[in-house]
């Protein structure tokens, strides 16, 4: 097993690597780079030769004719593009842009933001611990509620407990988390308090709430603003009224496709001959059911765990911090790729492959753990 782990190990940055170079070859061919961005803000500031203010030269002496590379440089003298060049790092060939950044991100240095004061890896920090949470408590509910209502429907397969259960988590599984988190915001949040972040400014009254607005569940953030100032359990009451509509919202899909595979994987088992064996031999229907059938039962279940996990990290990441404005990875990489911040880009996708390959290899210690016969290396063989 441990040569096994160790290969994984070893293929880590290969694929890393991989990731990364597709994705860097493919921002290459997409327009509205961080160039175009900061001249659309000077234009837009109406400061054209903000970037020349101590470099002594005479606007109306430079050359206007700008440059055709970028949109909107019509008019901006060349020096100046090309000074913005040096500033991005596009004045290096994309190869060698590639493989410095590479050799950056060995050591975990992932360079400093385009357009805020701060390096990536800070903020990386920052923001890392609330999508973790986030799907590390979806994933724990899902699995918690998952594995014994699918047991159960197992057991009763054709009851009218396993018809009408079955047609609530199809029903869960159809709506997208997105609509239900809207849902449970209409739900349980009062009409004069509900805002969707993306929509702050064309929502009646900005982005500003009605301070007489009580509400059932907040909108936005892990914690109050008086957190530091409340007791233990006033803590754990605030995080706990927090964090519950983010969590069902990035439950429901999961919880609905791990029922289900677990009540198909137990029948599966249960129709086997070594359960008959057992059953004849005296074995009450619980030691049968726990003590036989839920190991190898549970296998497939296991296997699913990282997709399970990575599906409501990266979904979460994205579509519930913004929606719940939830200040996490997933909404930072979604700003700096519509900012076109290339190193927040690459890092948040750099720590988004690393956590997918490294619980990619934690399944497989899990199956292990379950079943001990399984070993990975006489199967590679």
């Amino acid at each position: 097993m441990g040569a096994y782990i160790l290969r994984r190990l070893l293929l880590i940055p290969v694929t890393l690597f991989g990731i990364m170079l597709v994705n860097f070859a493919l921002v290459q061919f997409v327009p509205g780079g961080p160039v175009e961005q900061a001249i659309a803000r000077i234009q837009g500031g109406g400061d054209v030769f903000g970037g020349f203010a101590g470099s002594g030269s005479d606007a109306s002496t430079v050359d206007l004719g700008g440059s055709d590379n970028y949109v909107g440089s019509r008019g901006l003298p060349p020096e100046f593009i090309a000074e913005l060049e040096r500033e991005f790092g596009f004045d290096k060939p994309p190869v060698e842009r590639f493989f410095r950044m590479m050799g950056n991100y060995l050591t975990f240095d992932f360079g400093e933001s385009y357009f805020r004061s701060i390096s990536v890896i800070d903020l990386i920090k920052e923001k890392l611990p609330v999508s973790i949470t986030l799907g590390l408590w979806s994933t724990l509910i899902a699995y918690l509620i998952s594995i014994p209502l699918g047991i159960k429907k197992a057991v009763r397969d054709g009851s009218k407990f396993d018809t009408w259960t079955s047609g609530a988590i199809i029903a869960a599984y159809a709506i997208p988390g997105f609509l239900f988190a809207i849902l449970l915001l209409v739900l349980f949040v009062p009409a004069n308090c509900f805002r969707i972040p993306v929509l702050a400014e064309a929502w009646p009254g900005g982005a500003a709430f009605n301070p007489t607005c009580y509400e059932l569940f907040p909108l936005r953030g892990l914690t109050s603003d008086n957190f530091a100032e409340l007791s233990a359990w006033g803590k754990v009451k605030d995080y706990v009224w927090h964090i519950t509509l983010p969590v069902l919202a990035s439950t429901i899909s999961a919880f609905a496709t791990l029922t289900l595979l677990t009540k198909n994987s137990f029948l599966d088992e249960i129709k086997k001959h070594y359960v008959m064996t057992a059953r004849a031999k005296g074995l009450s229907e619980r030691k049968v059911l726990y003590g036989h059938v839920f190991r190898n039962a549970m296998l497939i279940v296991i296997a699913g765990f990282p997709a399970v996990f990575i599906g409501v990290f990266f979904g979460s990441s994205l579509i519930i911090e913004t929606i719940f404005s939830l200040d996490g990875l997933g909404r930072l990489g979604f700003e700096a790729a519509v900012a076109r911040d290339y190193p927040i880009v690459f890092g948040t996708l750099f720590i988004f492959g690393l956590i997918g390959l490294v619980v990619g290899i934690i399944s497989d210690l899990m199956y292990v753990l379950v079943d001990p016969r399984i070993d990975f290396e006489r199967r590679e063989g």
